[in-house]
């Protein structure tokens, strides 16, 4: 078993950079009328955007591997929050824009599947505590 490390720097109010063992920074803070100086991305934003980036990397490699040309791809996420604290995710929906032309559907349903069930271990973690919901469309070239 591996183990990953991360590190948390406090700036001041609610602003913080943080560094995991890639070594890159990342800021993190809040709006000003709770402490922040709305510098960074909030911490719960990063949460989406790391579901995103891991499927979506997964996604955009196996289709490269079954060799299918696109000439773009891209995710809208959106979630729900729940009202009361904690003011949790309760619901995420992905979806995924593919560009080209003749992209095969089926190998895009598949990509995506394979992911969202095997490969995207942020996936894995969250759809024990969050409703996860995807869908895709396919557009002709940008």
């Amino acid at each position: 078993m591996s183990t990953k490390k991360a590190y948390v720097k406090h700036i001041k109010g609610v602003t913080f950079f943080g560094k995991t063992d890639s070594n890159h920074w990342v800021a993190m803070d809040g709006p000003e009328n709770f402490g922040g100086s709305d510098a960074g991305t909030r911490p719960k934003e990063l949460i989406l955007l790391a579901l995103a980036g891991c499927t979506g990397s997964d996604v955009a490699t196996i289709l490269q591997k079954k060799k299918v040309n696109m000439t773009g791809f891209e995710m809208n996420i959106s979630a729900e929050v729940q009202e009361t604290h904690p003011q949790v995710f309760t619901k995420i929906d992905l979806e995924y824009v593919f560009y080209g032309e003749e992209i095969p559907k089926e190998a895009v349903e598949r990509a995506i599947d394979l992911s969202l069930t095997t490969y995207c271990s942020v996936t894995a973690m969250l759809k024990k505590s969050v409703e996860i919901n995807h869908t895709y469309r396919i557009e002709k070239s940008k």
